[in-house]
This record gives structure tokens, C-alpha cells and sequence, in this order.
């Protein structure tokens, strides 16, 4: 089973808004939100809270593909998110996650026995490669027990 197909899955929200996701590795993942009327905004682009839900889920899907192999003993967290709007998003988005650490040095410290935290930027881009939206969500990898 893909992470897209895991997320769809266990997250009802990722299948209320129809996401899509185009690439999911340790180094990127890449989801689409699709033109949907019932989720526009009142200038009729994508809704803030669907391209927020967007961007949060293209950073959890990036955290589950270079941690996945560590959920035995550790449970991914967000702990904040921040999301600027730079231009009006009209018509489909995408977002894409990149790690601002990395994965051995988080690694290492969850071995240290600490609960480390690390950031995960996302742009948010309409279909024209503008960027719409600038969005870091902060992880932790909260240890088991």
C-alpha cells in the first residue's frame, strides 16, 4: 500500500477534499488539491482551510516517507504550522513538502532518547507555477511509552 493510499485510508479529511497524491519520497512529496466549487473561497479559488489541509498533508506524507521505518517507537506529531498567502489561488493547487532536516540527524536523536523536532516547508503553487502559499509545519517524533 503507497503512503497516498495509507493516508486516504485513515484520514477522512485527505478523502473529503479529494487530494491527490502525485509523489510521496523522503526527499519530496507532492499532493494536488483538484478544482472543487464546494471548496472555493469567495473569489473562487481554493479555500484557505482546503489549501491548509492541503499543505499539512503533503508535509505528513513527506514525514511518513522518511520515517515510516521508526513508527515502532516513535508517533509523528505536528506541533505548529504557519501558512502565508502570497497570490490568489485559482484552479487546481498543488503543494510540495521538502525536509529542513536531515533524517539521520533526527534519527539520532530520537537514538539519544530525546523527542526531536523538525521542520517541513511546503509551497503551495497554482497550475502556472505561481507560488500562492508558503506554509512550515514543525514535526516532533514523539517517543512510544
Amino acid at each position: 500500500m503507497s503512503i497516498g493510499e495509507l493516508l486516504a485510508a485513515t484520514v477522512p479529511m485527505v478523502r473529503t477534499l479529494n487530494l491527490e497524491y502525485l509523489e510521496t519520497t523522503p526527499e519530496k512529496a507532492v499532493l494536488a488539491l483538484p478544482d472543487q466549487s464546494e471548496y472555493r473561497n469567495h473569489v473562487g479559488g481554493p479555500h484557505a482551510g482546503a489549501m491548509f489541509t492541503l499543505g499539512e498533508s503533503a508535509s505528513g506524507a513527506i514525514v511518513l516517507a522518511a520515517f515510516g521505518d521508526q513508527l515502532s517507537r516513535a508517533v509523528p506529531l505536528p506541533v505548529t504550522a504557519e501558512i502565508a498567502f502570497k497570490k490568489i489561488a485559482l484552479g487546481p493547487v498543488t503543494a510540495t513538502a521538502t525536509l529542513g532536516r536531515p533524517v539521520a540527524d533526527v534519527v539520532a536523536e530520537l537514538d539519544e532518547g530525546k523527542r526531536p523536532e523538525f521542520p517541513v516547508t511546503v509551497a503551495i503553487q497554482r497550475e502556472d507555477g505561481a507560488v500562492t502559499g508558503e506554509m512550515t509545519v514543525v514535526w516532533t517524533l514523539r517517543p512510544n511509552g
